[in-house]
């Protein structure tokens, strides 16, 4: 009977030192966790969460001033500027958005309308993201390779235009820039 009273305490004894041990490594968890939550948070934020506006980064046509200098216009500005399309006469006559990937992707629908004599390509969309009240939260943008005829209207179904922030409640995209097919 001595024998398996030896066994039980001894027993017990490791269960209460295992316990003990647990404990301390669950304390010692929690304590990094706290570090480095409290580093994360003094992070600076990503270039994609900041509320600074996104500048575009398409190259923009200059045109030539008129005078004696417009003889100086070289062929490679005059086909960018026969390759840039008029902005005026492409527009998005509709628009929606949801959240996609778990709710952390913006997924955008919009209907873009040509009244061009020519066909666009390479559409950059911008689409300013903000709060319930209006207040902005960032700009997410976005180039379409697909050609969208003259004279018409093509709609683009749920396209990803970025990650979004947890607070935007509303989107308003617009067209930055388009080339001649």
């Amino acid at each position: 009977m001595g024998r398996f009273a030896g066994i039980g305490e001894r027993l017990a004894r490791v269960v209460t030192v295992a316990s003990v041990s647990f404990g301390r490594s669950l304390l010692w968890l929690l304590a990094a966790i706290i570090v480095g939550s409290g580093v994360w948070m003094l992070l600076p934020l990503s270039k994609g969460n900041s509320a600074e506006p996104a500048k575009p980064e398409l190259a923009s046509v200059e045109t030539a001033p008129s005078g004696d200098a417009a003889a100086a216009v070289t062929p490679a500005s005059e086909a960018q500027a026969l390759a840039a399309a008029e902005l005026d006469r492409l527009r998005i006559s509709s628009q929606t958005w949801r959240r996609g990937g778990l709710g952390s992707k913006a997924l955008v629908t919009f209907t873009l309308r040509n009244d061009n004599d020519y066909a666009v390509k390479d559409v950059a969309i911008v689409c300013a993201f903000a709060r319930r009240d209006g207040s902005h939260l960032t700009d997410r943008s976005r180039v379409l390779a697909d050609t969208v005829s003259m004279k018409s209207r093509k709609t683009f179904a749920r396209i990803t235009v970025g990650y979004v922030n947890v607070n935007a409640d509303q989107a308003t995209c617009s067209l930055v820039a388009a080339r001649r097919a």
